[in-house]
């Protein structure tokens, strides 16, 4: 399995690589930036081509940058759409410099425009980014609480055809994917997620899945994340996940809690359920 985390870059973009392997991870996700301010980071050569040789010699692969969660391109507000395409093109941009595979945001809240309006301005927003060779844009699936847009494979479906399918595709989280409502404890009903995933957005453009356990319950469309196991999903969710045979062999990052119990706890659990 091809299983990582979201690692801090605190000190250094290329710190992430050692933390990244210090708990056993393959593959890995960063922020180019606060999470929750517009700041993105501009990296020199050097700074790039010390966090390339560091994953060189790791062997990790692939990498992803999280976009900040202020980004909303479904909004109908000029000045934040234009503020939100602003911020994610500098993160693709971030991306291309460090020579990082995917940038995934969360496609964002219509905050009461209407869901066709506000996929129609995701849409268009993607349309007007500038996406690097060899980066590709991941929308992900959300919980969706509110007026946010994603929770829906046919919302995701729709964005990704509708934009370009060589430079976007989707990433698939499975505390966002419990908290929609999929039953991924259910053997039969995970089946029918699958297929249905399948059916819409098609698996091939599904590059990379985050996997994260759920404190809420089945359909509370909250998005609080737990450690695997631990919470609503339970083991036999990621049990599903990490043995089924379109999904197994896909980069997996997770996002668990940050506290005591840590990625490589997580990862370890993880792996312990493959069959």
């Amino acid at each position: 399995m091809n299983v990582g985390a979201h690692v801090s870059v605190s000190g250094g973009v290329e710190k992430a690589i050692s933390r990244q392997t210090d708990i056993g991870g393959s593959c890995g996700q960063i922020f180019a930036g606060s999470p929750r301010t517009w700041s993105v980071g501009e990296y020199t050569e050097d700074e790039a081509s010390d966090f390339k040789d560091a994953r060189s010699e790791s062997g990790q692969s692939p990498y992803v940058i999280h976009s900040t969660y202020l980004v909303n391109l479904a909004t109908p507000k000029d000045d934040l759409w234009g503020k939100s395409k602003n911020c994610l093109q500098k993160e693709l941009d971030a991306a291309a410099t460090l020579g990082v595979e995917y940038v995934v945001f969360h496609p964002g809240a219509h905050t009461g425009s209407g869901r066709d309006n506000g996929v129609e301005r995701i849409i268009e927003a993607v349309h007007d980014l500038e996406i690097p060779t060899d980066v590709t844009l991941l929308f992900e699936n959300t919980a969706g609480k509110g007026t946010t847009l994603g929770k829906e494979f046919t919302e995701l479906q729709r964005m990704n055809d509708e934009t370009d399918d060589e430079d976007t595709a989707v990433c698939i989280d499975t505390c966002h994917a419990h908290a929609a409502g999929h039953d991924l404890a259910d053997s039969d009903e995970f089946t029918e997620m699958v297929e249905e995933l399948d059916s819409t957005v098609g698996i091939e453009n599904v590059p990379v899945l985050h996997l994260n356990d759920s404190k809420d319950p089945l359909g509370s469309e909250k998005d609080n994340h737990e450690h695997i196991g631990g919470g609503e999903i339970g083991d036999e969710g990621f049990r599903n996940v990490v043995n089924h045979p379109e999904l197994e062999d896909k980069p997996m990052v997770l996002e668990t809690p940050v506290d005591d119990k840590g990625y490589s706890d997580n990862l370890e659990h993880l792996l312990s359920l493959v069959e």
